[in-house]
C-alpha cells in the first residue's frame, strides 16, 4: 500500500540541521551543531564514513517517480499549488547546514563554514564560504540567505514554514557573507532549521511584471528555472514523460568533507508512469535502475522475471534505523461525528489488523504503535513522575486512559479478538448516543452513520475493503470515493474530508513541526499538516515543552507525555509500518557502497552516495 507521505517532506526534512549567534562569549562556536552538544565528525574530517570518497563520477542513474501524480506543474517545489518534480528540492538547493546519513540531531557546514550560538541563546550567526555559488556563477551572500528565509515566511508558501519557523523573529545581514537569526525565545532545534532552510538566488524570478512594471509575486514564479546552488541543475524535459537534473561539473561544493563521494552521477533522470502496474512493468523491462516498493503484494509475488534471473535486477532489503512514523487512517474531527472520541476509538476497534497482515501484506510489515515509534521518545509503561507533572494541570481535559499504561492499537489475536473488539466498539457508540435501528447505526435524530473514505487512486479499496467489512456489522457505512490526483490534493489543503490515510514520518528529534501536525493555530489553517482537525490546549503545552526543553531528560518526558495524548485521543488509526527499505537496482549498472547508514532513506542513499559503473 502506497499512501501519501506527511514527512514535513522532503523540503523540511533536511530543516534538522544547525547554527549559532556570536557574542563575546558564544554558547556554541563550531564546524557544525549538534542538538544535545556532541558531534560525531571532529572539525578536520575528510569525508562521512558511509561514503567511498573514489567513487568514480559519470554515467546515469534513471529513477521513477513514486509521487502519485502524472506529470508536474511548476519548478518551484516552494508554493502552495500545483505539484514540482521528484527530487528537485534535494538536488537543487543547498543549505547553510548538511546532516550526516548515520547522525541524528547534527549538521555540518555546507553554505556556513562555521555557526555561533549567542550566549543569550537568542540568535545564531552563520559565516558563508567565499567559495559558495549559485548555478549562474553569482556568489551566494548573505542578503540571498535573507531573502530566502522572508520568501519561505511570506504569503504564497506553505504554512509549514510558518509553522515551523514561528520562533524566529527574523533574519538579519551582518556583512556580505554573515547572516544572524534572531529568536523570540530559544529552542535547541531552531539553529538546526534554520540552517536547513533551502537558500536560492534573490535572482530567482526577477522578472517584472509587464502589466505592473513589478517584481512578480513568489507564486507567481512558476516556471522559472530555479537558481540554487546544489550539484545539479535542471536538463531535458519532456513532460509527462521524464525530466532530467544534470550534475554541475564545477559544481562548488564537490570537494567538502560533507560532499565527498556524493553527487556521482552526470545525470539523474526521473521517469513518470501513470500507475504502479506501468512502473513495475517498466522496471521488469529495464527501463529504469532503482525503485522502492511499498507494496507487500508486490515485494512478494510480482518482482521476478528474467532480469532477475539473470543477476541484472536484484531483490535486497536494506534494515534501517529510522522511526516507524505513523502511517495511519486520519480521522477529520472538525465534522461530526468524528469530533466525538467515543466514536473514533470504536472505528479503531474495527480494523482487524492481524487478518491484513496474514492474508493481505505477507507477514511484511509491523503495526504502528505511537507517534515515536523506533526512537527514545517512545512512551513506554504507565506515566514517570516526570511526565505526569507535564500532564496533571490538564487532567480534567484529557482522557482518563493517558494517565494509564501507554496505548497500544487493539489486536485480534491471542487472548483478544474480532468479536470481542466489536463489542466494546458497541458499547463505545451506544454511550455516544448511536444505536442500530431499520438496518443502520442512528443516533437520536435518526440520522444514520455514514462516512466517507477519501483517495486518489481506485487501488485504495484493497486495504479499505475490509476494514469497511468490520463497520458494515456495526451497522456503519463507510463509503470509497477515488477522486483524480489534483482535487485530492485540494479537499485535503482545505480539509474537505472525513477520513483518508497518510503517511507522517517520524523522527528521532521531534521540534516545531509538530506545532504543523497537530497544534491548534494549524488546524485553522489551510493547508496546513493538521489534517486530523486536533485543536487542544494540553497539546499545543506538551508541544511547547518538548521545543524548549534545557535537557534530554525535560526533552523526552515531554515527547512521551505527548505521544501518550495524541494516541490516547484516536484521533488516527494507525496503520503499519517496514523495518526495512525494499529496493530492486540494477547491479550491472550500478555500484554502491558496502553498508546503507542507519538514518537514511533509501532512495536518498543511492541519489547520494551511489555511482555508475563503467
Amino acid at each position: 500500500m502506497h499512501v501519501p507521505r506527511v514527512r514535513l517532506p522532503r523540503l523540511l526534512r533536511p530543516l534538522i540541521l544547525l547554527a549559532l549567534g556570536v557574542l563575546a562569549v558564544p554558547a556554541w562556536a563550531a564546524h557544525g551543531y549538534a542538538l544535545w552538544g556532541e558531534l560525531r565528525y571532529p572539525a578536520d574530517f575528510q569525508h562521512f564514513a558511509y561514503v567511498n570518497p573514489q567513487a568514480p563520477k559519470g554515467g546515469e542513474l534513471r529513477l521513477v517517480s513514486n509521487l502519485r501524480v502524472s506529470t508536474f506543474d511548476k519548478y518551484n517545489p516552494f508554493t502552495q499549488r500545483g505539484s514540482a518534480p521528484a527530487y528537485l528540492s534535494n538536488l537543487m538547493f543547498d543549505s547553510l547546514l548538511a546532516s550526516a546519513l548515520d547522525e541524528t540531531g547534527a549538521a555540518y557546514g555546507l553554505l556556513a563554514q562555521d555557526v555561533s550560538l549567542a550566549s543569550d541563546r537568542l540568535s545564531v550567526t552563520f559565516r558563508l564560504r567565499p567559495e559558495a555559488r549559485f548555478h549562474n556563477g553569482q556568489p551566494v551572500l548573505a542578503a540571498d540567505v535573507k531573502h530566502s528565509y522572508d520568501t519561505l515566511v511570506g504569503p504564497h508558501t506553505s504554512p509549514a514554514f510558518k509553522t515551523i519557523l514561528e520562533d524566529v523573529a527574523g533574519a538579519d545581514v551582518i556583512d556580505d557573507r554573515t547572516v544572524r537569526f534572531r529568536f523570540k525565545k530559544f529552542n535547541r532545534e531552531l539553529p538546526l532549521t534554520v540552517g536547513g532552510l533551502p537558500v536560492f538566488s534573490r535572482a530567482w524570478g526577477d522578472e517584472k511584471d509587464p502589466k505592473t512594471g513589478q517584481r512578480k509575486g513568489f507564486d507567481q514564479v512558476v516556471m522559472d528555472i530555479p537558481i540554487g546552488s546544489g550539484p545539479y541543475k535542471i536538463g531535458p524535459v519532456r513532460f509527462g514523460k521524464d525530466i532530467t537534473y544534470v550534475r554541475d561539473p564545477k559544481y562548488w561544493a564537490r570537494d567538502l568533507p560533507v560532499r565527498r563521494g556524493t553527487a556521482n552521477f552526470d545525470r539523474i533522470t526521473v521517469k513518470i508512469y501513470k500507475d504502479g502496474t506501468a512502473r513495475l512493468e517498466a522496471l521488469k523491462a529495464g527501463e529504469f535502475d532503482l525503485m522502492r516498493f511499498f507494496s507487500a503484494g508486490d515485494w512478494a509475488r510480482r518482482v521476478n522475471g528474467k532480469r532477475f534471473d539473470t543477476g541484472e535486477l536484484v531483490k535486497a532489503e536494506f534494515t534501517h534505523k529510522l522511526p516507524t512514523g505513523f502511517q495511519s487512517y486520519v480521522l477529520n474531527t472538525r465534522r461530526p461525528p468524528l469530533d466525538d472520541i467515543r466514536v473514533r476509538e470504536a472505528l479503531g476497534l474495527a480494523l482487524d489488523y492481524e487478518w491484513m497482515n496474514r492474508q493481505m501484506f505477507y507477514g511484511g510489515y509491523q503495526r504502528v504503535q505511537g507517534l515515536f515509534g523506533n526512537t527514545d521518545c517512545a512512551a513506554d509503561g504507565s506515566p514517570g513522575p516526570a511526565e505526569l507533572a507535564l500532564l496533571e494541570p490538564w487532567r480534567k481535559q484529557l482522557p482518563p486512559a493517558v494517565f494509564g499504561p501507554v496505548y497500544r492499537a487493539p489486536r485480534t489475536d491471542g487472548s483478544d479478538s474480532l468479536r470481542g473488539n466489536l463489542r466494546k466498539a458497541q458499547a463505545l457508540l451506544r454511550e455516544a448516543g448511536w444505536t442500530v435501528r431499520d438496518g443502520a447505526l442512528r443516533n437520536a435524530k435518526g440520522q444514520a452513520m455514514v462516512l466517507e473514505y477519501l483517495d486518489s487512486q481506485e487501488t485504495g479499496a484493497r486495504t479499505v475493503t475490509p476494514w469497511s467489512r468490520n463497520l458494515e456489522k456495526l451497522g456503519v457505512e463507510l463509503k470509497f470515493r477515488p477522486v483524480d490526483f489534483a482535487l485530492y490534493q485540494q479537499r485535503l489543503q482545505t480539509f474537505n474530508f472525513e477520513i483518508t490515510s497518510l503517511a507522517f514520518g517520524g523522527t528521532h528529534n521531534p521540534g516545531p513541526e509538530y506545532a504543523d501536525l497537530f497544534g491548534s493555530k494549524a488546524a485553522d489553517t489551510e493547508d496546513s499538516g493538521n489534517m486530523a482537525g486536533v485543536k487542544s490546549p494540553a497539546v499545543d503545552a506538551l508541544i511547547g515543552r518538548m521545543i524548549g526543553a534545557d535537557t534530554r531528560p525535560e526533552f523526552l518526558a515531554a515527547c512521551h507525555a505527548l505521544e501518550r495524548v495524541i494516541t490516547h485521543s484516536h484521533y488516527l488509526v494507525p496503520q503499519w509500518s517496514a523495518s526495512t527499505h525494499r529496493m530492486v537496482y540494477n547491479a550491472w549498472r550500478l555500484g554502491r557502497p558496502e553498508a546503507m547508514p542507519p538514518y537514511a532513506a533509501g532512495e536518498d542513499w543511492a541519489i547520494d552516495t551511489w555511482w555508475s559503473k563503467p
